[in-house]
């Protein structure tokens, strides 16, 4: 079994100004290390061998600052939105265009969430793919700046009709199925975001979803970067 991961890095971070205005927000640091290094160690100490890094904003920054991957133990590829469409494509798009750099099965994490003890574990991807579900999302509670969360969970499906939603943790697992049915009508290269994909995957009974009760945090402005500075360097 063999799965890769892609890391979502392409956008502009207009609430992290004017920190991103020079640096993309995956390249910053917190609490000791790039953002994006944190999922990079974490994808190695799993077993992952290929990373792919799509790229948008500032994309000239990412291949100096990791680049082939060889210091983390992977092979890193990069999806150059920006170069090739002019500038980033959304979670959907971005996907669509990654593809044939994926596997049949591969992670997807954003560039700028903090959670320093999530493990992509091999047997998360073997129970994944037993399960016949198209794509797995894990969610978290909800955070201040998101009351009202993203989906509920019933009978280890995502669903849209909960009393209770959490917040989607932009950690996933798809199939290259969910890309290739669920988005056949989306040209390669064009803008789109995934929320209506994971609709069309609820309708079909295919959006897996299970909770994360350990540490999250959308590294989405300046002052929640620097509070999470202020716990101290952690190596992990």
């Amino acid at each position: 079994m063999t799965v890769s991961a892609l890391i979502l890095a392409a956008g502009r971070g207009e609430r992290m100004r004017p920190l991103s205005d020079r640096t993309p927000k995956p390249l910053l640091s917190v609490q000791g290390r790039r953002l994006i290094e944190w999922h990079l160690l974490a994808l190695a100490r799993a077993g992952v061998r290929r990373v792919v890094v799509n790229t948008a904003w500032l994309e000239e920054q990412f291949e100096p600052a990791l680049g082939d991957g060889a210091r983390y133990g992977l092979e890193i590829l990069y999806s150059h939105e920006g170069r090739d469409h002019g500038g980033a494509l959304e979670t959907a798009g971005g996907m669509k265009k990654a593809l044939p750099l994926l596997g049949d099965s591969f992670w997807v994490v954003s560039g700028d969430v903090f959670v320093p003890t999530f493990s992509f574990d091999a047997e998360a991807v073997r129970r994944f793919e037993a399960s016949g579900q198209l794509a797995r999302l894990w969610l978290t509670d909800n955070p201040p700046h998101h009351p009202g969360g993203d989906f509920g969970i019933r009978d280890g499906l995502a669903v849209r009709d909960a009393q209770t939603r959490f917040t989607w943790t932009s950690l996933g697992l798809f199939r290259r199925a969910f890309v290739e049915e669920l988005m056949a009508d989306l040209p390669p290269g064009t803008k789109a975001p995934l929320r209506p994909y994971l609709d069309a995957a609820i309708e079909r009974r295919v959006l897996g979803a299970e909770r994360w009760l350990e540490a999250w945090t959308d590294v989405g402005t300046p002052e929640r970067l620097a509070a999470l500075d202020a716990q101290g360097e952690h190596t992990a």
